[in-house]
């Protein structure tokens, strides 16, 4: 797992996320910060809807922040919400995930001050990955992994 340099800026940002959440239905409120490789911070937090198909979790709109501002390869996320214990992304979020940090470290903090952490690959140890089902083009190259360029 990556060290703990930065650490603290990740926690930061995803605590002053989660206080911005939307989430007049379930009043759980999610913050989510993303680490770029190169070490670029982006936050993102849950956003509720009526028609509850539409809300987005904080880990996606952190990894829209990223991908917005230029990223395409994920380190560390960190996630923090008003459950006591800490929680991991649910499994649309841990897929998503996947698509720009396979290997990332995955940090939880729950209010109780509880923090738990796993890689990615723990929580979702097979990952779909489009270059491994596409087949290469006539030249030879996968059209699903230079997609991430």
């Amino acid at each position: 797992m990556a060290s703990d340099t930065g650490l603290a800026e990740l926690r930061v940002q995803a605590r002053r996320a989660m206080e911005r959440a939307y989430a007049p239905y379930s009043e759980f409120r999610v913050g989510a910060a993303v680490e770029t490789a190169e070490g670029k911070v982006h936050a993102g937090c849950n956003v509720e809807n009526a028609s509850f198909s539409v809300t987005m979790c904080a880990e996606r709109v952190a990894i829209g922040a990223a991908v917005t501002a230029g990223g395409r390869s994920l380190r560390r996320v960190y996630v923090c919400s008003t459950s006591v214990e800490p929680v991991p992304p649910c499994g649309v979020c841990r897929q998503a995930l996947a698509e720009f940090g396979p290997d990332l470290e995955v940090i939880s903090e729950g209010s109780g001050g509880q923090m738990q952490r796993w890689t990615l690959g723990e929580l979702l140890p097979d990952q779909f990955r489009l270059e491994e089902h596409v087949p290469a083009d006539e030249d030879g190259r996968n059209p699903g992994a230079e997609r991430r360029t």
